[in-house]
């Protein structure tokens, strides 16, 4: 691998592109992937921005759970890619610093949203008629504040703490990009203490906000059985085993990766787990959550009504 200028306090990443046979193809897909979250996510933000119709509690946190995906997949991804373009993997102290910020605040922002989608869905189901007091424009904020102040502390409680640990002379990062478990391996200090309160971190953010979301999906789910329309109960269990699949994928790849002892998995298993939640999940959540369904297909249509509306115009004046 040709040589860069480097700092004795750089970091090197071993990447998710190691092999050589499977690299190409490997940075084919995840490019691929990239573009299409960005788009994805971009289009759902445009179309809840400008169609009235999606003025709804639901899809306002919809839109900001767009809007974490866009920066929390552009933490990440763009630096693997480019490294891969001009063959180097080294990242500097201060952009691993910013890079793990970024990525803690932002993934404990999205832990936290989800929790309350799914609490907005439950209101939605079985309280219709209570739903506009308890997912009012208000308590709407007040969701999305609270999301971004559990994410923000959480990147200010463990970064500093993180990265104040003395590291050895290998600066070899085994992963692609700076995650708290690889970048603890460096470590030439006792981290068990830290390793103790990062795993009650963990429970907070993940265990409390997936029961959440798994109870909400349990009553959403028990009210569904009880519909007398055949069809509803079809398309509603369809919708909610799409969403629990999505964010047991979510939820499930971080727990196997912070909450199980190191000895039970590899760094290879963690890596392949990180492209779960880091990668593909930015991905999927437009797709599921929003993209298939009718409100947002015929905003869809509405805004490329509009588009081709100008346009035919302007033909028929030239």
């Amino acid at each position: 691998m040709e040589e860069h200028n480097t700092s004795p306090t750089d970091f090197t990443f071993m990447g998710l592109f190691d092999r050589k046979e499977t690299s190409g193809l490997l940075f084919a897909i995840v490019s691929i992937i990239f573009v299409t979250a960005l788009m994805a996510n971009g289009v759902m933000i445009f179309l809840i921005q400008t169609d009235l119709r999606l003025h709804t509690p639901m899809y306002f946190l919809l839109s900001h759970l767009s809007s974490i995906d866009m920066m929390y997949i552009s933490t990440i991804v763009p630096k693997m890619l480019v490294d891969y373009l001009l063959d180097q993997r080294t990242i500097s102290f201060v952009g691993c610093t910013a890079q793990h910020f970024l990525y803690l605040t932002l993934v404990g922002a999205e832990f936290f949203l989800l929790g309350l989608m799914a609490y907005d869905r439950y209101v939605a189901i079985c309280n219709p008629l209570r739903y506009p007091v308890l997912m009012s424009r208000r308590v709407c904020w007040m969701m999305i504040a609270g999301s971004w102040f559990g994410g923000s502390l959480d990147g200010f409680l463990l970064t500093p703490i993180t990265m104040s640990f003395p590291f050895c002379n290998s600066r070899e990062i085994n992963h692609f990009f700076c995650e708290a478990p690889a970048v603890l391996k460096l470590a030439c200090a006792d981290t068990a203490l830290y390793e103790t309160v990062m795993y009650v971190c963990c429970v907070l953010m993940l265990l409390i906000p997936f029961s959440v979301v798994l109870a909400s999906y349990a009553r959403i789910l028990t009210t569904v059985h009880c519909m007398s329309s055949v069809e509803g109960r079809k398309k509603a269990f369809a919708t909610c085993l799409s969403h629990v699949t999505v964010v047991s994928l979510f939820y499930g790849a971080a727990m196997y990766t912070y909450m199980l002892p190191h000895s039970y998995h590899t760094p290879a298993q963690d890596k392949v787990l990180s492209v779960f939640y880091t990668i593909l999940t930015p991905m999927l959540n437009p797709l599921i959550y929003s993209l298939r369904n009718k409100d947002v297909t015929g905003a869809l249509k509405r805004a490329l009504g509009r588009f081709k509306g100008p346009q035919r115009v302007s033909r028929g004046v030239f």
